[in-house]
């Protein structure tokens, strides 16, 4: 019951701040370089997460084997994705359309999780990140000429996507899990110092003085960095890839409200019929996902006791699905 309930809640939340991230990237970016609004937003998340990580203890169960994986993962995860999501957005690019770089991966995920992660993904499932995908692509259609940025800038938020690709996927495979806590601080302290290296070499290390620089760099550790990513990986253990990665596909359309509300980019028809169109996917992803739960326990459930002397199980027949067994 409690995770019927807190499961749909951190979907939604996660959804939200996830959408967020490229909001706030567009408005953080407009007066102060890129690297500048990165790298001050990972310095307080870094060393809060570092604090938070000593005072609970958990690091002294972390092994050598667990930091080196999750220093990989990080820079995909969080430096890789953040540095390509930011860029294209500074270039210009709409965010409804960077957001583009979320509705795309779901597919891609599905499609790798056979061979990689060794996961079936339903017929079901399929046809819902195809619905999902053609309401994406109505969506990043009816936006696609709000954007000065050269046809080449296009290629930044695909390495955003493959970044966060890379990440998920080597997170599945790892055999070396670790607490959320202690992931996410690896995470942000590996992506900390990289910025501060490239920030420091481009000479854009110094931050402006302004509240409403830092108001905005804490909402980006707070709530794209922190919550976002906290939920990312806390879902992607209890639903799983294939449907985590159907909740990205609102991302797009959420990005393309909030964007046509505060900065006017275009909110269309078009982008309204993709808007439902990627709900409707992703309902039928999540349909699909709820009803292969269900029949999975009654298949693993034990045979029912006989109605005659009541203790007695039935025999199983030899047609039964060897998992009844």
């Amino acid at each position: 019951m409690i995770r019927a309930v807190i499961v749909p809640l951190a979907a939604i939340g996660f959804v939200l701040a996830w959408s967020s991230g490229f909001i706030v990237a567009k408005i953080g970016t407009e007066d102060v370089p890129v690297l500048t609004v990165l790298l001050w937003r990972f310095v307080p998340l870094a060393v809060g997460l570092a604090i938070v990580l000593v005072l609970s203890g958990q690091w002294r169960n972390a092994t050598r084997a667990q930091l080196r994986s999750q220093l990989v993962i990080g820079l995909f995860a969080q430096f890789g994705y953040v540095v390509f999501v930011y860029a294209s957005v500074a270039v210009g690019i709409s965010t409804g359309t960077t957001a583009l770089i979320d509705a795309v991966q779901p597919l891609v995920i599905a499609a790798l999780a056979g061979p990689l992660l060794h996961v079936r993904v339903p017929g079901a499932q399929w046809l819902g990140l195809g619905i999902g995908a053609v309401g994406v692509f109505l969506i990043v259609q009816s936006q696609f000429g709000a954007s000065d940025a050269p046809p080449i800038a296009y290629a930044l938020p695909a390495l955003a996507m493959a970044s966060l690709i890379t990440a998920t996927i080597l997170e599945r495979r790892s055999p070396h899990r670790s607490p959320v806590l202690l992931a996410l601080t690896v995470h942000a302290t590996a992506t900390m110092v990289l910025l501060a290296v490239l920030a420091l070499a481009t000479g854009e290390a110094v931050p402006p003085g302004g509240a409403t620089f830092w108001l905005t760099t804490l909402f980006l550790a707070l709530v794209p960095t922190l919550s976002a990513y906290g939920l990312y990986w806390w879902l992607l253990r209890r639903i799983g890839v294939t449907v985590l990665n159907a909740l990205l596909f609102l991302v797009a359309p959420t990005t393309a409200v909030v964007g046509a509300l505060l900065f006017r980019e275009p909110f269309t028809l078009l982008t309204a019929g993709g808007f439902l169109l990627s709900a409707a996917g992703v309902a039928l992803v999540l349909v699909s996902d709820a009803r292969g739960r269900i029949g999975a326990r009654r298949v693993s459930a034990p045979p029912a006791a006989d109605p005659v002397d009541g203790a007695s199980p039935r025999p199983v027949p030899d047609s039964a699905p060897q998992g009844a067994r």
